[in-house]
Protein backbone atom coordinates (compact mmCIF):
# COMPACT_ATOMS: atom_id res chain seq x y z
CA UNK A 1 0.00 0.00 0.00
CA UNK A 2 1.38 3.46 -0.87
CA UNK A 3 1.82 6.29 1.63
CA UNK A 4 -1.15 8.34 0.38
CA UNK A 5 -3.57 5.43 0.71
CA UNK A 6 -2.25 4.46 4.13
CA UNK A 7 -2.46 7.95 5.61
CA UNK A 8 -6.08 8.17 4.46
CA UNK A 9 -6.90 5.32 6.86
CA UNK A 10 -6.15 7.59 9.85
CA UNK A 11 -8.89 9.58 11.54
CA UNK A 12 -8.52 13.22 10.46
CA UNK A 13 -7.85 16.30 12.58
CA UNK A 14 -8.39 19.82 11.26
CA UNK A 15 -6.02 22.78 11.46
CA UNK A 16 -8.32 24.51 13.96
CA UNK A 17 -8.39 21.40 16.17
CA UNK A 18 -4.57 21.45 16.10
CA UNK A 19 -4.51 24.81 17.92
CA UNK A 20 -4.34 23.10 21.32
CA UNK A 21 -1.29 21.07 20.28
CA UNK A 22 1.12 23.84 19.21
CA UNK A 23 3.92 22.79 21.61
CA UNK A 24 5.93 25.94 20.89
CA UNK A 25 8.14 25.17 23.93
CA UNK A 26 9.04 21.51 23.76
CA UNK A 27 11.53 18.65 23.63
CA UNK A 28 12.14 17.22 20.16
CA UNK A 29 13.19 13.68 19.32
CA UNK A 30 14.23 13.07 15.73
CA UNK A 31 14.64 9.92 13.68
CA UNK A 32 16.13 9.22 10.24
CA UNK A 33 14.02 6.54 8.56
CA UNK A 34 14.28 4.82 5.16
CA UNK A 35 11.20 5.48 3.03
CA UNK A 36 10.78 1.71 2.60
CA UNK A 37 10.07 1.34 6.36
CA UNK A 38 7.54 4.19 6.62
CA UNK A 39 4.45 2.14 5.57
CA UNK A 40 5.03 -0.33 8.42
CA UNK A 41 5.44 2.53 10.92
CA UNK A 42 2.20 4.17 9.76
CA UNK A 43 0.33 0.86 9.88
CA UNK A 44 1.28 0.44 13.54
CA UNK A 45 0.42 4.07 14.36
CA UNK A 46 -2.99 4.47 12.74
CA UNK A 47 -5.06 3.43 15.77
CA UNK A 48 -3.27 5.85 18.11
CA UNK A 49 -2.90 8.99 15.99
CA UNK A 50 -4.94 11.48 13.99
CA UNK A 51 -3.68 12.76 10.63
CA UNK A 52 -3.87 16.50 9.99
CA UNK A 53 -6.09 17.31 7.02
CA UNK A 54 -6.23 20.67 5.18
CA UNK A 55 -8.70 21.12 2.31
CA UNK A 56 -8.96 17.36 1.96
CA UNK A 57 -5.18 16.86 1.79
CA UNK A 58 -3.12 14.94 4.33
CA UNK A 59 0.30 15.31 2.72
CA UNK A 60 1.27 18.99 2.80
CA UNK A 61 3.85 20.93 0.78
CA UNK A 62 6.35 23.10 2.66
CA UNK A 63 8.80 25.67 1.27
CA UNK A 64 11.34 27.14 3.69
CA UNK A 65 14.08 29.73 3.31
CA UNK A 66 16.77 29.56 5.99
CA UNK A 67 18.80 32.66 6.80
CA UNK A 68 22.31 32.96 8.19
CA UNK A 69 25.09 35.49 8.64
CA UNK A 70 27.87 36.00 6.09
CA UNK A 71 30.21 33.88 8.24
CA UNK A 72 27.52 31.18 8.74
CA UNK A 73 27.35 31.75 12.51
CA UNK A 74 24.09 29.80 13.01
CA UNK A 75 25.43 26.80 11.12
CA UNK A 76 28.85 26.92 12.82
CA UNK A 77 27.35 27.12 16.33
CA UNK A 78 25.35 23.97 15.61
CA UNK A 79 28.35 22.23 14.05
CA UNK A 80 30.51 23.09 17.08
CA UNK A 81 27.90 21.67 19.50
CA UNK A 82 27.00 24.99 21.08
CA UNK A 83 23.97 24.18 23.22
CA UNK A 84 22.42 27.65 23.00
CA UNK A 85 21.65 28.48 19.38
CA UNK A 86 19.06 29.87 16.99
CA UNK A 87 17.75 29.36 13.50
CA UNK A 88 15.84 31.94 11.51
CA UNK A 89 13.61 30.98 8.61
CA UNK A 90 10.63 32.03 6.56
CA UNK A 91 8.34 29.06 6.08
CA UNK A 92 5.55 28.84 3.54
CA UNK A 93 2.77 26.40 4.42
CA UNK A 94 1.73 26.06 0.81
CA UNK A 95 -1.57 24.23 1.23
CA UNK A 96 -2.89 26.45 4.02
CA UNK A 97 -1.69 29.61 2.21
CA UNK A 98 0.21 30.86 5.27
CA UNK A 99 3.75 32.22 5.54
CA UNK A 100 5.56 32.81 8.83
CA UNK A 101 8.86 34.29 9.88
CA UNK A 102 10.04 31.84 12.56
CA UNK A 103 12.83 31.97 15.12
CA UNK A 104 13.75 28.64 16.73
CA UNK A 105 15.83 28.84 19.88
CA UNK A 106 17.41 25.90 21.68
CA UNK A 107 18.51 26.36 25.29
CA UNK A 108 21.16 24.55 27.32
CA UNK A 109 18.51 22.18 28.70
CA UNK A 110 17.72 20.82 25.24
CA UNK A 111 14.33 22.53 24.97
CA UNK A 112 13.23 24.17 21.74
CA UNK A 113 11.21 27.38 21.76
CA UNK A 114 9.69 28.81 18.59
CA UNK A 115 8.40 32.33 18.06
CA UNK A 116 6.81 33.48 14.82
CA UNK A 117 4.83 36.19 13.08
CA UNK A 118 2.75 35.88 9.96
CA UNK A 119 4.24 37.54 6.87
CA UNK A 120 1.59 37.48 4.14
CA UNK A 121 2.88 37.80 0.60
CA UNK A 122 6.53 37.43 1.65
CA UNK A 123 8.90 36.56 -1.20
CA UNK A 124 11.11 33.71 0.04
CA UNK A 125 13.94 34.90 -2.18
CA UNK A 126 13.67 38.56 -1.12
CA UNK A 127 16.69 40.19 0.49
CA UNK A 128 16.62 41.13 4.14
CA UNK A 129 16.19 44.85 3.54
CA UNK A 130 12.51 44.34 2.76
CA UNK A 131 10.33 46.30 5.20
CA UNK A 132 6.96 44.67 5.88
CA UNK A 133 4.31 45.69 8.43
CA UNK A 134 2.80 43.04 10.67
CA UNK A 135 0.82 42.90 13.90
CA UNK A 136 2.18 41.83 17.25
CA UNK A 137 -1.14 42.63 18.88
CA UNK A 138 -4.34 44.01 17.43
CA UNK A 139 -3.20 47.64 17.65
CA UNK A 140 0.60 47.26 17.83
CA UNK A 141 2.47 47.33 14.50
CA UNK A 142 5.63 45.24 14.29
CA UNK A 143 8.05 45.09 11.38
CA UNK A 144 10.24 42.12 10.51
CA UNK A 145 13.25 44.08 11.77
CA UNK A 146 11.58 44.79 15.11
CA UNK A 147 10.53 41.18 15.55
CA UNK A 148 14.09 39.96 14.90
CA UNK A 149 15.47 42.55 17.34
CA UNK A 150 13.04 41.48 20.08
CA UNK A 151 13.36 37.72 19.66
CA UNK A 152 16.82 37.04 18.24
CA UNK A 153 20.48 37.61 18.99
CA UNK A 154 20.94 38.55 15.33
CA UNK A 155 19.83 41.66 13.45
CA UNK A 156 17.78 41.57 10.26
CA UNK A 157 20.52 43.51 8.46
CA UNK A 158 23.16 40.92 9.41
CA UNK A 159 21.43 37.91 7.84
CA UNK A 160 20.70 36.90 4.26
CA UNK A 161 18.90 33.99 2.55
CA UNK A 162 21.10 30.88 2.38
CA UNK A 163 19.20 27.66 1.84
CA UNK A 164 15.86 26.92 0.23
CA UNK A 165 14.43 23.66 1.59
CA UNK A 166 11.39 21.92 0.10
CA UNK A 167 9.63 18.79 1.31
CA UNK A 168 6.28 17.07 1.80
CA UNK A 169 5.00 16.60 5.34
CA UNK A 170 2.54 14.37 7.14
CA UNK A 171 1.53 15.65 10.58
CA UNK A 172 0.15 13.25 13.18
CA UNK A 173 -1.36 14.04 16.59
CA UNK A 174 -1.80 11.40 19.27
CA UNK A 175 -5.36 10.73 20.45
CA UNK A 176 -4.63 12.33 23.84
CA UNK A 177 -3.43 15.49 22.01
CA UNK A 178 -0.23 15.66 24.04
CA UNK A 179 2.24 15.26 21.18
CA UNK A 180 2.73 16.00 17.51
CA UNK A 181 4.66 13.97 15.00
CA UNK A 182 5.96 15.37 11.73
CA UNK A 183 7.07 13.10 8.88
CA UNK A 184 9.11 14.88 6.19
CA UNK A 185 9.67 13.26 2.77
CA UNK A 186 10.98 14.16 -0.70
CA UNK A 187 13.67 16.47 0.66
CA UNK A 188 15.23 19.00 -1.71
CA UNK A 189 17.91 21.53 -0.74
CA UNK A 190 18.68 24.44 -3.09
CA UNK A 191 21.62 26.59 -1.97
CA UNK A 192 21.08 30.28 -2.74
CA UNK A 193 24.82 31.06 -2.52
CA UNK A 194 26.46 28.10 -4.30
CA UNK A 195 23.44 27.23 -6.49
CA UNK A 196 24.04 23.55 -5.74
CA UNK A 197 20.98 21.30 -5.35
CA UNK A 198 20.77 18.04 -3.39
CA UNK A 199 17.83 15.65 -3.06
CA UNK A 200 17.16 12.74 -0.68
CA UNK A 201 14.10 10.99 -2.09
CA UNK A 202 14.54 7.81 0.01
CA UNK A 203 15.07 9.56 3.35
CA UNK A 204 12.28 10.36 5.82
CA UNK A 205 12.88 12.61 8.81
CA UNK A 206 10.48 11.94 11.67
CA UNK A 207 10.25 14.40 14.56
CA UNK A 208 8.40 13.71 17.80
CA UNK A 209 7.44 16.90 19.66
CA UNK A 210 6.46 16.62 23.32
CA UNK A 211 6.23 18.85 26.37
CA UNK A 212 8.83 16.83 28.24
CA UNK A 213 9.71 13.15 28.14
CA UNK A 214 6.16 11.86 28.57
CA UNK A 215 5.45 8.30 27.33
CA UNK A 216 4.82 8.02 23.60
CA UNK A 217 3.44 5.20 21.49
CA UNK A 218 5.74 6.32 18.66
CA UNK A 219 8.89 5.60 20.67
CA UNK A 220 7.66 2.02 21.07
CA UNK A 221 6.93 1.75 17.34
CA UNK A 222 10.41 3.01 16.47
CA UNK A 223 12.04 0.55 18.85
CA UNK A 224 10.03 -2.26 17.26
CA UNK A 225 11.68 -1.29 13.94
CA UNK A 226 15.12 -0.96 15.59
CA UNK A 227 15.17 2.74 14.78
CA UNK A 228 16.85 4.90 17.40
CA UNK A 229 16.85 8.69 17.90
CA UNK A 230 19.10 10.46 15.42
CA UNK A 231 19.95 14.11 15.89
CA UNK A 232 19.55 15.82 12.53
CA UNK A 233 19.00 19.37 11.33
CA UNK A 234 17.57 19.79 7.84
CA UNK A 235 19.27 23.17 7.61
CA UNK A 236 22.70 21.92 8.68
CA UNK A 237 22.67 18.72 6.61
CA UNK A 238 21.43 20.61 3.54
CA UNK A 239 24.04 23.33 4.03
CA UNK A 240 26.85 20.78 4.47
CA UNK A 241 25.75 18.95 1.31
CA UNK A 242 25.56 22.06 -0.87
CA UNK A 243 28.31 24.42 0.35
CA UNK A 244 31.78 23.57 -1.01
CA UNK A 245 34.66 24.23 1.37
CA UNK A 246 32.50 24.70 4.45
CA UNK A 247 33.52 23.19 7.79
CA UNK A 248 31.49 19.98 8.04
CA UNK A 249 33.42 17.25 9.90
CA UNK A 250 30.62 16.60 12.38
CA UNK A 251 27.95 16.42 9.70
CA UNK A 252 30.04 14.20 7.39
CA UNK A 253 29.57 11.40 9.92
CA UNK A 254 25.82 11.92 9.93
CA UNK A 255 25.66 12.01 6.12
CA UNK A 256 27.65 8.76 5.91
CA UNK A 257 25.35 7.15 8.49
CA UNK A 258 22.27 8.23 6.50
CA UNK A 259 23.65 6.96 3.20
CA UNK A 260 24.69 3.65 4.78
CA UNK A 261 21.20 3.23 6.25
CA UNK A 262 19.58 3.92 2.88
CA UNK A 263 21.86 1.45 1.08
CA UNK A 264 20.99 -1.27 3.60
CA UNK A 265 17.22 -0.65 3.56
Amino acid sequence: MNISSLINEFEPISLSEMESVKLMNRIDTKYAVPLSVLPSILEMAKEDYYAQEIDGKRIATYDTMYYDTADMNMYIRHHDRQLVRQKIRVRQYVDSHLTFLEIKRKNNKGRTNKKRIIVPGFDLTADTQSVLKHKKKEDEPLTVEQFIKLKSRYTWEAITPHLWTKFHRITLVNKAKTERLTIDMDLVWDNVISHEVKTYTDLVIVELKRDGNVPSRMTDIMLAHRIHPFKISKYCIGTALTTPGLKRNRFKKKIRAIEKMLLES
